[in-house]
This record gives structure tokens, sequence and C-alpha cells, in this order.
């Protein structure tokens, strides 16, 4: 049998004609009146379709939607919120207001996106920042486009066998009842070079390019989903033009071996590089966030090599000046790494056409050129962008460190990889009824742009009363929830009529609950509070004071350790009768499940290992829900705790085993619930209200909401990265990349010719006893063989002076000169030592040209003997 496919449509009355841009338009995800429209037609099955109202408006039955054309109030509700979405499409925007002459046009790459349950390419925090980032840049007006891969089955559903052991189930997605569609143009198809290729006029003819796997043409096919102003585009090679074993690439996200890993970063990277060109789209940025699309810089080096017939180094001037890359991995071995034959085997022939020889191509991917074993995605990136950070001021620092290999000379702080820490998209993640409020009280300019400290201010006038009522709606819903779906757990197991009774009973609306959600990597340390049976049982059972927890989350499906991490815990929650009912398990972790935690519990229990955490945004989508943390001082809970806002955990002296620290930090934990928490929650006044824990929460809404969020995230990307990266790109491609062209020659002849630089330091200039806040001269000579005065900048480096550990914590002060002596020229500057104690200095020659984006790169730096 060989069928012919063709699409069928919902077959909506022309009045009900705007539900399907309703339903087409992510914006749905973040807009509750859009969502109460879905499940007013059919509830049963907007909860059936993950809600997905695409697949909902279709399944609706004649009666159903003959019914909902006849009903005043629900076409009223309709066109009003059709209406807000026109209005939302064209109203003008922040980035217009503040930068009305820039047309910059930002790619963000990510290997996912986790936007809403209807469009499952995500599996955890990395996809979910990714989707944040795309709703702020739509109500930001960022000019942004997405680009991902179309995941024919996504990350696994995870089901619970009846001794707790994790069960991955693949259901293939029916893209074309899901919030995507193919895109399509005049001419779809780009040859394999990256070239547009000649053809006929086709209006309605799909989007596709092809891509070289290991000499196999392979075509890729362009969806397309549209999250408010922002388009994401996602590729597809499930095509039957494709052999089996290729479409299968964009099978399953993180499934398969290395080989299918690294076909599938080719086809993000440079199968996105040539979709966006086959769109007609041309970005002036390309952003990477996690180093899974890195290959995206050689497709532009090349195409840049083609089309403007530049050497490879000056097309990387371009590429390098207009990339930024975001690395989420705190760890060396948790970043992307091939083996060298695989990459020779799939990028071999890229290596050619950059003009590289495969010792100079592999270098691009090695932390010590020609001694590194692998390739490693991180390095390209960092090797690649100009703009480089981490997701947290404490990643930042930890990445620094991490990374200094690729900078040896520089010190630690001034390794170019600096920070911004995430956020979340607030619309998306507070509650609506949290929401209704913040508006009621709050007004306009706190729902337009949360990240406005003074509109949170108004918080402390909201009475007590109604803050709290909402926190027991919430509590409430996410009881009903979990019941729920620990009934659908049961029955799947086949539990009896008795066993089914206990989950009607399970967990206390009005208890203090705990929640603990994410991936289940053991460095997250998921039975941390389990550490203590016996004590933990006491603290539950508290007379007077019940305490109860929620877990959730996945581990990934070759991580032995995190499945059987998962089966402890779900033994505790379904065997041991200290637990039952009072912990518990919820299957199949997702942005539903996750949006009713961090709603509905009143304590988001995080800890890692510290400095393991990059960021750790669930916390942050606890705390704009005034759901207080309990967490470590790791990642965002570093720089965001405050004693009123939150607490955090201690920790136990790193010389301890790994073993004896959890048992400590265990007991810290016991030892603040029992202390300190519990005590606050149940300090209730005549009204029944707990007005310190309500403090609490209000102080948390007040000083976390407005930072630990995404509008304020991609304002800082787009001021710090994105249009200086734009603007610079612009600047090395003018007039035919003239620009880009000379920044090469001056690296080469820095790089012939950096050798000679040598400093002869003259004289510190003070022979007395210094004082703090005095001024101290110092001169030195500096030879530069060929090199010019214009091409270096020679600094004075000084400050606090460890002496124990021969190390120098200093600041840089540029040097000048006036006259040469002889073949060196002499450089004069002044330091001010403002306290006592011991100081040291030094001086320094780095490169200096006028279109360099920062000063250390290239890696050339001479320090004074």
């Amino acid at each position: 049998m060989n069928p012919r496919a063709f699409v069928v449509r919902p077959n909506l009355p022309e009045k009900l004609a705007p539900l399907e841009e309703l339903a087409t338009n992510l914006w749905f995800s973040w807009n509750p009146q859009a969502r109460a429209l879905f499940m007013r037609l059919n509830a049963d099955l907007w909860i059936k379709s993950y809600q997905n109202p695409v697949w909902m408006i279709g399944a609706l039955r004649p009666e159903e939607l003959r019914k909902a054309e006849t009903d005043p109030s629900f076409l009223a509700e309709m066109n009003a919120a059709h209406r807000d979405l026109k209005q939302y499409l064209a109203a003008p925007s922040w980035f217009q207001r503040q930068w009305p002459q820039e047309r910059p046009l930002v790619a963000y790459f990510s290997c996912e996106f986790g936007i809403e349950e209807s469009l499952p390419i995500y599996s955890g925090g990395l996809g979910l920042l990714a989707g944040d980032h795309l709703k702020s840049a739509s109500d930001l007006g960022l000019p942004l486009v997405g680009v991902g891969l179309l995941y024919q089955q996504g990350y696994f559903h995870q089901a619970l066998s009846n001794d707790g052991w994790q069960q991955e189930r693949y259901p293939d997605n029916d893209w074309y009842n899901m919030p995507v569609r193919v895109e399509s143009g005049p001419d779809g198809r780009i040859s394999a070079s990256g070239a547009p290729s000649a053809g006929v006029s086709d209006a309605g003819r799909p989007v596709r390019v092809t891509v070289d796997l290991a000499g196999e043409s392979v075509a890729v096919q362009v969806w397309s989903a549209r999250v408010g102003r922002v388009p994401l585009y996602l590729l597809d090679t499930n095509l039957p033009e494709n052999s089996p074993h290729q479409r299968a690439v964009t099978g399953r996200l993180y499934g398969g071996d290395r080989d299918m890993r690294i076909r599938q970063e080719i086809v993000l990277g440079v199968g996105g590089v040539r979709a966006l060109e086959a769109l007609g789209l041309r970005p002036t940025v390309h952003h990477m966030n996690e180093g899974h699309s890195a290959f995206l810089v050689l497709e532009r080096i090349r195409k840049l090599m083609e089309s403007e017939r530049l050497s490879f180094a000056e097309a990387r001037e371009i590429v390098w000046a207009s990339s930024v890359f975001t690395t989420h991995t705190p760890v060396p071995a948790g970043n992307e790494k091939f083996e060298f034959d695989l990459v020779r085997h799939y990028l071999g022939r890229l290596q050619e056409q950059l003009g590289l020889g495969w010792t100079e191509f592999a270098a691009l991917g090695q932390e010590s050129p020609g001694q590194s074993p692998h390739f490693n995605m991180t390095v390209l990136a960092l090797k690649s962008a100009a703009s480089c950070n981490g997701v947290s001021k404490l990643h930042g620092l930890v990445s620094r460190k991490m990374w200094q290999v690729l900078w040896p000379a520089l010190p630690e702080a001034e390794i170019p990889v600096g920070s911004v820490t995430n956020g979340v998209h607030a619309r998306s993640w507070i509650s609506r009824e949290l929401w209704d409020l913040l508006v009621k009280h709050l007004g306009k300019n706190f729902a337009d742009d949360p990240s406005q400290a003074q509109a949170w201010d108004k918080v402390d006038g909201i009475p007590d009363e109604e803050l709290w009522q909402v926190r027991e709606i919430r509590g409430q819903k996410l009881v009903r929830l979990v019941r729920r779906r620990i009934e659908e757990q049961m029955r799947r197991r086949g539990a009896d009529v008795t066993e089914l009774r206990r989950a009607e009973e399970m967990l206390d609306p009005a208890a203090l609950t705990f929640g603990f959600a994410r991936r289940f990597a053991t460095y997250k340390r998921g039975d941390l509070i389990f550490t203590d049976p016996d004590r933990l049982h006491r603290i539950l059972t508290g007379p007077g004071r019940p305490v109860q927890i929620v877990l959730a989350g996945k581990a990934h499906p070759q991580d032995t350790q995190g499945k059987e991490l998962i089966k402890r815990l779900v033994n505790f929650a379904r065997n041991d009768a200290r637990f039952v009912g009072r912990v518990v398990f919820v299957e199949d972790y997702d942005i539903n499940v996750a949006r009713y935690l961090v709603q509905g519990v009143d304590v988001w229990l995080n800890n890692p290992r510290r400095p393991l955490e990059a960021s750790g945004t669930s916390g942050m989508k606890a705390a704009i829900n005034m759901t207080m943390n309990l967490s470590f001082l790791d990642g965002w809970w570093d720089e965001a705790y405050t004693p009123d806002a939150g607490w955090a955990i201690g920790e136990a002296a790193e010389t301890e085993g790994e073993a004896e620290r959890d048992r400590i930090e265990a007991q810290a934990i016991y030892n603040l619930i029992e202390r300190e928490i519990a005590p606050k929650f149940y300090d209730r006044d005549d009204m029944g209200l707990p007005r310190k824990w309500i403090a609490m929460m209000k102080s948390a809404l007040k000083k976390l909401a407005p930072v630990f969020n995404t509008h304020r995230m991609v304002a800082e990307y787009t001021e710090r990265m994105y249009l200086p990266a734009h603007r610079a790109g612009a600047r090395l491609s003018a007039r035919g990349a003239a620009p880009a062209r000379s920044l090469a020659a001056w690296r080469g002849r820095i790089a012939r010719d950096w050798h000679a630089v040598r400093i002869c330091v003259e004289a510190m200039g003070a022979d007395k006893e210094v004082k703090a806040g005095d001024r101290v001269p110092v001169s030195a000579r500096v030879h530069l063989g060929d090199l010019k005065p214009s091409d270096v900048s020679v600094e004075l480096y000084h400050g606090e002076l460890d002496g124990a550990a021969g190390t120098l914590t200093g600041a840089a002060v540029e040097m000048t000169t006036d006259h040469a002596h002889g073949p060196e020229f002499v450089y004069r500057a002044g330091m001010v030592c403002p306290r006592s104690g011991q100081h040291g200095w030094t001086v320094r020659v780095l490169p200096r040209h006028p279109d360099l984006v920062h000063p250390h790169t290239p890696p050339f730096l001479t320090w004074a003997d």
C-alpha cells in the first residue's frame, strides 16, 4: 500500500473563525482569557489534548460547534480574546521606543524549546528558559527568531512500574494537529552548498534545505510556530526522500548514541543557518543557547567565504564579532564532546571548504590544541563568539575558572565570560488568581513590564487576607491535581478499589507543603531530605504542625543512577507506612505539573551540590508565586537570597567526604524546618492568618519578582550583547568587508611579530614608605620589535597581593608613552593604594585595534618578568 497524504483542517463555522488564529499562536499559553476560552469549549478535551487547542477544535463534535456559535457570551469572549491578540501584535514595543533607528535581527538557536505542553520539544530547564526567552522577546518587540528541531517523538513520557522503576514511552507527535505549520515560499529549496537553487516560483512550495551528512545529502523541512510576535523555525528530517537512518535524526530529543547527536547538531547548526537564508532572513546576530548549535559558526564562515570572497580568517572576524554564546553547564564533563573520528567523518568536507588543515580545524574545538582528546562544542562556541556568558553571577565565576585554560595568561577575573542571570516569563508562570490580584493592586505598569521594581512596591498594600486566599486556592488546586494524577497512576498499575480510595485522601490542602521537582541527576540530591527517615517522619507528623512533600521529575533514559534515585523516592512514597499519604511522587513531570507545583506549594526545596547548579529557574517560578525558597546558596539563589525572602541551607566543609556532607546538610534542612519554617507557617492570629509568613511572601515578591524575570534578562541581552554584536558585525561587513580584511591582516601581523615584545620595569618611583591614598608613579621600557605603539596597550596592573598564594588581585591602568629610548618605548603611569596591607604590581602588554570587540582576543599577552 502506498497511500497519498493530504491535510484536513478543522471545519469551523464562520462565526468561530477567530478560534483558528487563537489556536495557532502560542500567545494563548500566557493569556488566561484565551486558555479559559478553549476550556469553555470542552474542558475534558482540553486536558486530554495536553492543552493543545489545534487538536481540540478539530475534535469538537458538530453539536458543540453549533452551541458555541449560537452562544452570545462565548462569541463575545472569543472576539475579545481575538481583539487582544491583534492589539498585542500591532502595539508599539519597548524595543521600538528605545532604539527606533536600530535594525538588528537576532537568531536564537536552541536544541529544545519549552513553550507549552502542546509543543512537546523540551525536556527541562534549558528548554523552558529558551521558551521564556522567546515570550519576553515577543512582549518587548525585540526582532528575534528562534531556531530548533522538530522531534517526531520529542522527550519521553514517564511511567513508573510497580517497583518504582522509570519506564519511557515515546508517542509520535501528530504535527498536523499541533500549533505548527509547514513553511512555504516562492522557492523553498536551496542547494547542498547553501546557495539558492534555480526553480519555478510556487508560493505553496515547502521550504526545504539540504545538509551533507557524511556524503549523504539530507533534506530538511522547515516548520514554524508563532510565539506572539516571534517566529520559531523548527527543522525536520522525517521526510520520505531521506533514508530511515537520516529520517531518525529529528526523532528524539537527546536520544540515540554519539553518532546521532552529532548529526542532530549539524542539522541544527548548519541546517538552521541555511533555513534562515532560504526563508529570506538575514540575521545580524546569532545566539547559541548552549553549545549544541555551535556548528552554525562554521557554516556562517563558509557562507561568507563563498559570497564575499573572504579568507577563513577574514570571515571569522565578522562571525566572531556578531555571535553570542550562553553556557549552562558548570562542570567540564557536562559539555558536549565528540570523538575526532566522528567529527572528521561528518565534517571533513566542511573542513576542506573552509580551507583548513585537519590540525587547524580540530584546534577550533580543543582546550589545548594538539593535546585535548575530544572536539568540545563549548570550546568551539567560546572561541567563536565575542560575547559569552554564564547564567548567574556564581556560574559566571565558575565558568571563568573552568575555561581559564583557553586564556592561560589572563587573571581569572578577566576571562571574557560574563554573566546574565536567568529569569522566568512572569505571565506564563504566575497563577491566574495571583495575577488578577496583582493587576488589581499594582496596576497596568506591573502587567506591561514586570521588571519595573517600583511597580512591585505596592505589594505591601495588598490586604493579607487576599494574598492568603490566593495561596489557599492554589493549594487546593494542587491537591486536586495530585490526587487525580495519583489515581491515574494507580489505575495503570491495576490498583483495587481500596487502594484507589487512598488517592482521595492524599495530602492536606491546609498543611505546610514542600515541593521538589526537577531532572533527577544525582548532583541535585533528590533524596537528601530522606537521609534520616525517622527524623523526617517526626517532622511530617509534628503535633499541630503537619508537613507534606510533593516530588516530581524525570531521569535521563541512560542515567541508571538517576533512575535508582527515583525508585528509592517512589518506594518511600508508596510503601513506607511513615510517609504514605504525606509524601507523593507525581509521574510524567511536564509544564502543566510544574505550573501547579510552583503555584501551589508553600516551600520550594533545592539542594544541589554547590556549585553544580548553574541557575535554577524553578526556584524563580516559585518565588514569583509567593512560594518560599529553601535552597543552598548555588545558582541564582546565591545572589537572590535575603533572610526575609526565604532560607539558605548552610554548607558543610568541603574537606568532608560526600556522605558526611550529605548527613550534615540534611540535618541543616531538618533544623530549619523544625525551628524556623514550620513554626512561622503555623503561627496564626485570631483570623487564622500567618502574618509573619505573609510578610515574607510580600518581601519575596517585591525583591525577587522584578529582577528574576525574562523581561529584565532579554533587555540585558539586548543592551549588553545583541546591539553591540549587531553594530560590530555591521561595521566589519561594511564596504565589501574591508574592515574585516584589515582586522584579519592586523591579527596576522600581531601573531607574526608578538614574540619580540619584552618589558623592562624601570622603577616604582617610591623611595619611602607608601601610605594608603598615596599616588605612586611607575615607569617601564617596552620593546615592541616591528610593532608600533598604536598596535598595543601597555597597562600597569596592581592590587592586593596574597603573599602565601603568590596571587595578585588587581586592576589595570593604561600607561602612556611620550618618547622612545633607543629601540624601546618608555611608558609611565601612577597607582593609588586605597588601603593598607601588602600590595603588588606589574606591567603587561596587550594587542589593541579600534575594531577589536574586547582586548583579550587574540590571546596574546606579555607580562613583565
